[in-house]
């Protein structure tokens, strides 16, 4: 592995622990915890939504505040707040 390769998969695993720590630090994160190590496993489905440019940039905007990308921060608002409909 040469240095400049090697530097890249530090940042990645960096990048990827900050990730960690952000999901850690949700309510869910305890959870997983107190499971005892065991990995929740979700089944997901691929959706398509068109949404307003202006609303792109918001949530790419937070989501780059937590080093998430703004598809992973739409996820999370819904998750979040789904129940209050």
């Amino acid at each position: 592995m040469t240095k400049r390769r090697s530097k890249a998969v530090r940042k990645k695993a960096a990048k990827r622990d900050l990730q960690v720590e952000e999901f850690e630090s949700r309510d869910l994160g305890d959870d997983i915890r107190a499971a005892g190590g065991l990995r929740a496993v979700r089944k997901t489905l691929p959706t398509s939504i068109v949404l307003e440019q202006d609303l792109v940039d918001k949530l790419r905007e937070k989501g780059a505040k937590r080093g998430l990308g703004y598809q992973t921060m739409l996820k999370l608002i819904a998750r979040e707040h789904v129940d209050e409909y």
